[in-house]
């Protein structure tokens, strides 16, 4: 839950399954604190904003209902009707717009786009700033976490040398040629990307051939953080003397572990639990 102030008002906002939802509550506070429900369900009675969200809900939401969605819309503009953000969710399986509880930022939640709807519809003004300030936001959060991506890609970069030493130093005969050390050098790397990645270099390419890079390149934070303890551990084992199959099956499960760990915080994104158990 993160907040934004727009024109004095402290609108909250949140990620859900990787999508920005803006609270309707704090948006209606600019318009009248005491009466935000009331606020919400008379824009939602409305025919004209009844129809936007069944667009949206029909491009977005493929569980929504159609039928249940004609009946409100036949009901609409009746001086008896009345929709509420519950009733609306309810009866068209709608999931651009959401309710949390909570002392503070609970309230109804709308997807961004709903958002700056109803932003409009409050005051136009309001709107811009609204849309101002959350760009800003998502632009400083943009950064951070390609500033924090940046550092564990360097992390790794730093490991990688004590990792290459220690096949320098163990695994590479001093009567070899370059182009045998680089094999040996890469087979080591693919050791780190299957037990982390589930497989090699080459099947990576070999299933991305448009993208520019290595596997590493599109890796997440956290996998990076796994990928910079396991080339460190790697480089251990290795002066241990042990051989390489035995050193892949401990390096995946020690991988599993790490991310497992990692995963089991909830500011981790899902996404994270991309890696594959060896078999």
């Amino acid at each position: 839950m993160k907040k934004i102030i727009t024109k004095g008002i402290k609108v909250y906002t949140f990620q859900q399954n990787e999508i920005d939802y803006i609270s309707l509550t704090d948006i209606a506070r600019y318009k009248d604190k005491e009466r935000t429900d009331y606020i919400i369900q008379n824009w939602m009675r409305n025919r004209d904003t009844i129809e936007f969200l069944g667009i949206w809900e029909r491009i977005n939401n493929p569980n929504f209902k159609p039928i249940e969605f004609d009946g409100l819309i036949k009901e609409a503009g009746l001086n008896s009707f009345s929709l509420t953000p519950k009733r609306w969710v309810l009866s068209v399986n709608a999931i651009g717009i959401i309710a949390k509880s909570g002392r503070y930022g609970g309230g109804t939640f709308a997807h961004k786009d709903i958002a700056f709807e109803f932003a409009s519809w409050i005051s136009a003004e309001f709107k811009l700033y609204l849309i101002k300030e959350f760009q800003r936001l998502k632009s400083e959060e943009n950064e951070r976490l390609a500033l924090g991506w940046d550092i564990k890609r360097q992390l790794t970069k730093i490991n990688y040398l004590i990792h290459t030493d220690s096949i320098k130093e163990n695994l590479i005969p001093k009567s070899v040629t370059e182009s045998q050390a680089k094999v040996i050098y890469a087979s080591e790397a693919d050791i780190l990307n299957v037990a982390l990645f589930g497989k090699t270099a080459k099947e990576w390419r070999d299933g991305n051939p448009r993208k520019e890079g290595n596997i590493r390149d599109y890796s997440d934070v956290t996998q990076l953080v796994v990928l910079a303890n396991l080339e460190g551990i790697n480089a251990e084992l290795i002066r241990r003397g042990l051989p390489q199959s035995e050193r892949l099956t401990q390096l995946n499960q020690i991988a599993i572990a790490q991310m497992q760990s990692l995963v089991g915080n909830t500011s981790i994104s899902k996404a994270f639990l991309r890696i594959k158990k060896l078999k």
